[in-house]
């Protein structure tokens, strides 16, 4: 991937004068002669020998991240000083990097990015009602409506039964409103009035389009656009239905009312995370009507909010700088444990144990950088009952990819996370779930594919621990976007069964998965893979041999959907897909 497609991709800009070169493979070099054999002194002769040439490679790259990905906006300068003294580079930023990329400052950082880490969840007050719609009280009535709900009879008056007994409570002003504005109910459509005598201050409507609910993406952004709504009124209770229930199962009403939901908390999430002081949404409570009986339904409405911290969790990891990122999935995940000690495991290899497990493949990934690698492997154990299907979830965790400078490498590992995080809060029983995240740096290698190769030895890894079945998730073959876009992921299994079981899953959450071809071949690309030799294609196959035979296995492709280009930032994709999957392997509650 060249410069130019990867700063349209993450939609930044960089300004840099220093004395390097960019090689065709977006690997960085120390290019001026002078900083490798021009004489020094003693003292600074002793400082070359420790930093190396490729130690100073490094933290120009490491800069060039900082600028990249969130440290804020920096222009550097060279030093006219510079051919004779290396460490006299400027940088103008609201610290130097010479601060940041110190070894005591990388102690700091880390601690920095723990605090990055934390997040405080909205705590909303979710609730099913089964009472009149009219007859509640609080600060906006949000009224989803499709296009067919829109139509109207001889007496320009509603056909729904539901919206034209809110129109006559407001005296007519949606009808009269809708005709003027020419609102249909088409997506993204949406009309307000004020309804003060009905104890209510505002009454929106918001479009479906042709939504029947097959789909519940479509109600997820519908949730997102209630939270937006809510913003902009500082609202503090809301009441949501559907002008329209007909034909809907008790099952997709349910799942319509977890999708807006969904969007609800997510869009909150997402609006506070952009704003500060009194511009903070307040949301405290979110009723919803006609969707499902009270108990189950508040039971459903519970599970989503437990979802909704793992994809949140992983959205602000792949948010996150990826300067900062080495030690932080490792510390992620013992926090974790720490939270759920009674059903989770923890188990982090360091650099021997690895070499003696022979996971020769991680390592050489992991070879050229100063931050060792961390294999994280963490379990979770229902704290009583018989396990009947033991499962794994693998996240490729590529913290600091310099050789395509791409911060979201770990969205794997990040997704792994965030349903390990939503799972220990649902507590699924009959099902044995392994979380693993073979988690290090990668610079100067001559194919930027080769991070793909972590997952080699994690698949073996997991097939070790005697999993019936294994998801393994990462942002690997750039081929999938301008095949499939950016809001859909490509999936690889020879096992039809298995990928049914997570198409289904992904249907659940919203998330879009497409089947790719995963055909026999003669090896030489699987060959490839290994010497980096830079041939096309091949990576599932290669990826396959590293599976147990007796284990169903399943790889994920997320590079298009693991980005939000127009928001630019991190969509958390994959993470409930995940819990839904291991959900549909759980044995049902009694």
């Amino acid at each position: 991937m060249n410069l130019q497609h990867l700063f349209k991709r993450v939609g930044c800009k960089i300004k840099v004068s220093l004395s390097f070169r960019i090689k065709a493979d977006v690997v960085f070099k120390a290019a001026s002669p002078s900083l490798r054999s021009e004489a020094a002194s003693p003292t600074q002769q002793t400082t070359n020998s420790v930093i190396g040439n490729e130690v100073r490679s490094r933290r120009i790259t490491k800069a060039i991240s900082v600028f990249l990905f969130g440290m804020g906006q920096a222009h550097t300068e060279e030093d006219p000083a510079s051919s004779v003294r290396p460490s006299a580079t400027t940088v103008t930023t609201s610290s130097s990097i010479a601060a940041l990329l110190s070894p005591s400052r990388n102690t700091n950082m880390a601690h920095d990015a723990t605090r990055i880490a934390q997040f405080d969840p909205l705590e909303i007050f979710f609730a099913a009602r089964e009472t009149d719609l009219l007859q509640w009280k609080g600060d906006i009535l949000a009224v989803g409506v499709t296009e067919k709900d829109m139509i109207k009879g001889e007496n320009s008056m509603f056909q729904n039964q539901v919206l034209e007994k809110l129109d006559s409570t407001l005296g007519g002003l949606f009808s009269e409103g809708s005709s003027k504005k020419d609102f249909t109910g088409k997506v993204g459509q949406s009309m307000v009035h004020t309804a003060k005598h009905l104890g209510v201050k505002w009454v929106i409507l918001i479009g479906l389009g042709n939504a029947t609910g097959p789909s519940t993406s479509g109600f997820c952004v519908f949730g997102e656009s209630i939270a937006s709504v809510a913003k902009a009124t500082q609202a503090n209770t809301i009441a949501v239905a559907l002008a329209s229930t007909d034909g809907l199962t008790s099952q997709l009403k349910l799942s319509i009312a977890s999708a807006i939901a969904k969007g609800i908390f997510l869009g909150t999430h997402e609006l506070n995370r952009s704003n500060s002081g009194s511009k903070k949404l307040s949301l405290v409570s979110f009723e919803i009507f006609g969707l499902g009986s009270k108990p189950e339904l508040e039971k459903k409405l519970k599970d989503i909010k437990y979802v909704c911290s793992g994809v949140i969790l992983a959205k602000e990891l792949v948010n996150r700088p990826a300067i900062l990122l080495t030690p932080v999935l490792a510390e992620e995940a013992e926090k974790i444990v720490a939270s759920h000690s009674d059903v989770f495991t923890l188990k982090i290899l360091d650099k021997q144990q690895c070499q003696d497990l022979k996971m020769g493949l991680f390592l050489a990934v992991a070879g050229a950088s100063a931050n060792l690698p961390k294999f994280i492997h963490f379990w979770y154990k229902p704290t009583s009952g018989p396990v009947k299907t033991k499962v794994a979830l693998v996240g490729m965790g590529l913290t600091n990819d310099n050789a395509a400078l791409m911060k979201f490498d770990m969205g794997g590992a990040a997704a792994v996370l965030g349903a390990a995080e939503a799972l220990g809060q649902m507590r699924p029983c009959g099902v044995e779930v392994h979380f693993i995240v073979p988690a290090c740096e990668i610079f100067e290698v001559d194919n930027d594919s080769a991070g793909g190769r972590t997952l080699a030895d994690a698949l073996v890894y997991a097939s070790n621990q005697g999993v019936d079945k294994m998801v393994d998730l990462a942002t690997w073959n750039g081929a999938c976007v301008p095949a499939l876009g950016t809001s859909t992921g490509g999936i690889f299994s020879a096992s039809d069964e298995l990928l049914e079981e997570v198409v289904a899953a992904s249907k659940v959450a919203g998330e879009k998965l497409w089947r790719l071809p995963m055909e026999e071949s003669n090896g030489e690309s699987e060959k490839c893979m290994i010497n980096t030799s830079g041939c096309e294609g091949g990576g599932s196959r290669f990826l396959k041999q590293f599976v147990g035979e007796k284990v169903e296995w399943l790889h994920v492709d997320m590079t298009g959907p693991v980005w939000n280009t127009k928001k630019m930032r991190a969509t958390g994709f994959g993470t409930h897909s995940l819990v839904e999957w291991v959900l549909s392997n759980a044995t049902p509650e009694v």
